[in-house]
């Protein structure tokens, strides 16, 4: 088991000048609280002498890595860090803070849920911090999470697993259902951090002594709006233009031609990555995240060249649904066979996540910048591209269908492969003129302008 860290422990942690803020007055009330739980109050003066805090949080602004906050720390030695009404209380003044002074917000949680002596009034600050969580989103501002051991319940259902970006210390504990409360047969590292990363429910498992840069560096890029659009990531492969559609097909197939990682490498002076659909899935085809280009904030979504998975579609969306709250440019990277086909595909929503995509693109009023790097697979490539600004390289092919399953459709022989190829018209310079692809009086090489 983890060391368990103190609120001013996780605190120190990730800044050095931590300001608490004023605790909302609320009169006192019976000694053993709303339902009259008894030893209720003798366990909270005990609670209170163990941690010296009078709450199971203590909240406050301070700087990390230069970017300043409102930190919400936990503190489990008072009563589990469980949530009470005046817990509730703390947490929304520290919202209401944020938002009056237009600062990102930083839980570093650790709690083991709503706290029974309290019952229902408890249970319902969850939906008081729900709120808060909303309004400041409306509000444009980031919430990024850390997750302490343990975090369990409704933290974890509510400021944990509802963040913009989560992060999480090694070994600890995390799950909706608590160690006390799982069935006897349960596996428990279904209930870990690294679990939770793997199932898509979080982003990244920080080391403690990386947290203070990796949080800093987080809170930099997402604070950082910006109205222009992305530019067009220079072509890393071969400049001139292929003479037949079947010669931009296997221009694109190549094992050589340069992949995602590739441009984004080059593009980005450093870079972050959001991981995970938040329904249970992750795909490696599907690198999304926010990086600095040129002092500013760009976030990305780049196909890796395989077959996109329902997890990778869904991650696009929240990346670019995020970007847009915050109001910053995309960049979206096409490249892909089309999306996966197979019966778990299927079975995990492929044409609900494809279509939730094609929706958030058209919506989106951040602007988006796609470059077609490869292939172009039919409506799984499409849906990751901007209509009116999307451009290609000339080792890239857009197309309906590929031209071996076009063939098949068309009931055609295998040898009319190649002619279907030049057919469809699926070179850059058939697509800039069929005006799929931005014109801007010269050859689609992708440069940037």
């Amino acid at each position: 088991m983890p060391e368990r860290l103190s609120a001013r422990e996780a605190l120190a942690l990730v800044t050095d000048d931590f300001t608490e803020l004023p605790h909302p007055e609320r009169e006192s009330g019976p000694p053993d609280g709303p339902l009259a739980w008894a030893g209720y109050g003798d366990s909270r003066a005990r609670a209170a002498e163990r941690t010296g805090e009078e709450e199971s949080v203590v909240c406050g602004t301070g700087h990390v890595e230069g970017a300043r906050a409102v930190l919400i720390a936990f503190e489990f030695g008072f009563l589990g860090g469980s949530l009470g009404v005046r817990t509730g209380d703390r947490l929304e003044a520290a919202y209401r803070h944020a938002r009056a002074h237009r600062l990102p917000v930083v839980p570093l949680v650790a709690t083991g849920g709503s706290r029974m002596q309290e019952g229902m009034l408890a249970l319902t600050q969850l939906q008081r911090v729900a709120r808060q969580s909303a309004l400041t989103r409306e509000a444009g501002l980031p919430q990024i999470a850390v997750l302490r051991d343990p975090t369990t319940g409704g933290g974890w259902a509510t400021l944990g697993a509802g963040a913009d970006v989560t992060l999480a210390l090694p070994g600890a504990q995390v799950g909706f259902a608590g160690s006390r409360v799982r069935p006897a047969d349960a596996d428990p590292a279904a209930y870990t951090a690294r679990a939770q990363v793997a199932a898509g429910a979080a982003d990244a498992v920080v080391e403690p002594e990386k947290l203070r840069e990796t949080l800093g560096r987080w809170l930099r890029l997402l604070t950082r709006p910006s109205d222009g659009p992305a530019p067009v990531p220079a072509p890393l492969g071969t400049t001139d233009l292929p003479a037949t559609g079947w010669e931009a097909v296997r221009r694109a197939r190549s094992p050589q031609r340069p992949r995602a990682t590739a441009y984004l490498d080059a593009y980005f002076t450093h870079r972050l990555s959001l991981s995970g659909d938040r329904c249970g899935g992750t795909d490696p085809g599907m690198l999304c995240g926010f990086g600095e280009r040129d002092g500013r904030t760009v976030a990305y979504a780049a196909q890796t060249g395989t077959a996109t998975r329902p997890a990778g579609y869904r991650t696009a969306t929240r990346l670019i649904r995020l970007a847009d709250r915050l109001g910053i440019p995309v960049l979206t990277l096409v490249d892909t066979p089309g999306a996966a086909n197979d019966a778990e595909a299927e079975r995990q929503g492929a044409g609900a996540a494809i279509a939730d995509l094609f929706l958030t693109v058209a919506a989106a009023r951040t602007p988006v910048t796609t470059l077609l790097i490869g292939e172009g697979g039919s409506g799984g490539a499409l849906a990751l591209a901007a209509p009116g600004s999307t451009w290609a390289t000339p080792d890239s092919y857009f197309s309906v269908i590929a031209p071996e399953l076009a063939t098949a459709i068309l009931k055609r022989p295998a040898t009319e492969v190649e002619p279907t190829a030049n057919q469809l018209r699926i070179r850059p310079q058939d697509l800039r003129e069929l005006g799929v692809i931005r014109d801007d009086g010269q050859v689609p090489t992708g440069a940037d302008g």
